[in-house]
């Protein structure tokens, strides 16, 4: 039997299941519900009342939804919502947007080159794979998932724009198909350099070949480039003013037209620091922000390396998201260098073709790029993390006290929560929903009143060691029963804030009702539910030692969590104006699940 090839699954997937008006909106009030007073329980539900008005905007947009849900060529009613959610954003992506993953260390040391020759290998015989389409389509339980995303891997950058970025990608009208292009970016020092990997003829470049021409490029980077030329950093800036400042150097001067068109149609980007990093959180920080004349952060896939060979890959989230780069990343690290470099075919061609990408700069340019980087410097300063490593919390140790060992831990953050600020805040979990057509993830809302009731009664002193355990078993099985309602469809976050988007969009073209405002989007339950503390993501892959993101807004925590069989994994990253509350979560996250494992394991409770 001939195995499936890599996008044979694509047509088959079922769909992204639209939900009624009725169901979102009696899901949204179960959501809500537990962070509300009773005022402003009372306001959301008139609010909803209205929303559901046969006369009101809703069902119009409803059957404009469900209209473009129908339409050939369409596979999912999200597939308008998720250009507007990431490539409509207006602030900087750097650092707010981009997500990481520090790898592993290898099982011997390897220099700097020699790490980034092999994960340049690496990338290319994945690519092969894909490209000829004997990559294996994802399962997971035995359902298949979709492998849309591995199409934007590779020569894919986001285009800033004034209103709404764009993305240059293959598998386009543009460039139809796999990526026709050759070469990589390497950044060394601030100096960017066009380095040929394939051949004229096809192969990719023998793993020596590719070290040879890493190694001219440190040679000719010696020395950091001169103030105000890394227009790297101008990838930094909010996306309005980054399109501005784009526009202005591609009309200077025809060399900078071609210094964009190559960057952008490079396969993929690789940063050599000239830094050690002094600690594994430092690694992370670095491959989050570092620095900015040291990276294309619109690229899709960024692979940074170290000084000393620690490497990691910085992602551009718009097309990406984790579960893709997981597999990626877990399959470049599933052979050494050299079987992929057999895998893809790789053949010694002598040394890479590399040119330096030079742009012209008038004195204006300079001052904005320079202005650019400093002002990322100053907002990557303002940006506190910290990083929590729990041995003795992996997800065995949670399964053999008989619980899901996520639920566990996303209690355990209920409760570290509450006792750092005083109250149950809104806490979002991304969700991977990659079993229908062009799935990505399904936004969840934490915070149950079996959350809430599990974290009181911890602290309870009249609650017993049996209520203590019958309310976190309540709480997490509620929470697993959202989980699994989420990874279905059934979830009211996305849709009802696709049925705004769909006003703002044809409002006007729908005409009657369709352009009154909606209170739902004013109510306190909206707001309230949507107002994180906690914004929350897993990345399970036994290859990688972290990963992580930005904190979302001014007084949440971002908390990336790394759950194996063996151990859990945090990076924390917040303001650094509220930072105190990070760290006291960091180590109240620990007490929360020492206390938690006491509970279920002994007859007596744990001190409140």
């Amino acid at each position: 039997m001939t195995p499936p090839r890599t996008f044979d699954h694509e047509d088959s997937l079922p769909r992204v299941p639209l939900p009624t008006l009725t169901d979102s909106a009696r899901r949204f009030l179960d959501w809500c519900d537990p962070l509300l007073t009773d005022d402003e329980r009372a306001a959301t539900r008139a609010a909803v009342a209205d929303f559901l008005r046969p006369d009101g905007p809703a069902p119009l947009l409803q059957a404009a939804l469900e209209r473009f849900d129908g339409t050939p060529g369409v596979r999912s009613w999200l597939d308008r919502f998720w250009p507007s959610r990431y490539l409509g954003r207006r602030d900087r992506i750097a650092l707010n947007a981009n997500f990481f993953f520090l790898f592993n260390d290898p099982p011997t040391p390897e220099t700097q080159v020699t790490r980034a020759a092999g994960l340049i290998v690496g990338a290319l015989a994945y690519k092969h794979r894909i490209d000829d389409g004997t990559l294996a389509p994802v399962a997971v339980r035995g359902q298949a998932q979709t492998m849309e995303q591995n199409k934007y891997l590779f020569s894919t950058t986001r285009i800033p724009g004034a209103y709404q970025d764009t993305v240059r990608a293959p598998y386009s009208d543009e460039w139809p198909g796999p990526s026709p292009f050759r070469h990589i970016v390497v950044f060394h020092h601030g100096h960017a350099f066009r380095m040929d990997v394939v051949g004229p003829d096809g192969p990719p470049h023998s793993i020596e070949d590719i070290e040879e021409g890493l190694e001219d490029v440190l040679k000719a980077a010696t020395n950091p480039a001169p103030t105000g030329t890394s227009i790297g950093r101008l990838t930094t800036k909010a996306r309005a003013e980054w399109a501005a400042s784009r526009q202005r150097l591609a009309a200077l001067d025809p060399a900078n037209a071609a210094a964009l068109e190559t960057i952008e149609t490079a396969l993929f980007c690789v940063c050599l620091d000239d830094v050690a990093p002094r600690d594994t959180l430092a690694a992370c920080d670095l491959l989050l922000h570092g620095d900015s004349g040291n990276r294309w952060f619109d690229k899709a896939v960024s692979f940074v390396v170290f000084a000393d060979g620690t490497a990691g890959i910085n992602v551009e989230h718009c097309e990406l998201d984790g579960t893709t780069i997981l597999h990626f990343v877990d399959a470049i690290a599933a052979a050494t260098a050299e079987e992929h470099a057999a895998a893809a075919g790789a053949v010694s061609q002598g040394l890479p073709a590399i040119d330096p990408i030079e742009v012209a700069l008038d004195t204006d340019l300079r001052a904005d790029v320079q202005a650019a980087g400093d002002a990322f410097a100053e907002f990557a300063a303002a940006n506190a993390t910290t990083r929590v490593a729990l041995p003795g919390f992996g997800s065995d140790r949670i399964k053999q006290l008989g619980f899901s060992p996520d639920a566990f831990v996303q209690m355990s953050y209920q409760l570290a929560h509450e006792r750092t600020k005083g109250l149950v805040g809104a806490t979002y979990e991304s969700i991977a929903s990659r079993q229908f057509q062009n799935g990505r993830t399904e936004a969840m809302r934490v915070v149950t009143r079996e959350a809430v009731e599990f974290v009181a009664a911890m602290d309870d002193a009249s609650a017993t060691p049996d209520d203590r355990r019958a309310a976190l078993q309540a709480a997490t099985d509620a929470h697993g029963a959202r989980a699994r309602a989420c990874q279905r469809g059934d979830a009211p976050e996305q849709h009802l804030w696709e049925l705004l988007l769909v006003q703002q969009r044809e409002g006007e073209a729908l005409g009657g009702a369709a352009t009154e405002p909606m209170a739902l989007f004013e109510s306190p339950g909206w707001k309230v539910m949507r107002d994180d503390f906690l914004s929350t993501s897993s990345a399970p892959s036994l290859n990688i030692q972290h990963f992580g993101f930005g904190a979302t807004a001014s007084r949440c925590i971002g908390v990336a969590y790394l759950l194996l069989p063996d151990r859990l994994h945090l990076y924390l990253s917040t303001p650094k104006a509220v930072a105190e509350a990070m760290y006291r979560f960091g180590a109240e996250v620990e007490r929360a699940l020492i206390e938690m494992e006491t509970l279920v394991t002994s007859t007596s409770a744990p001190s409140a």
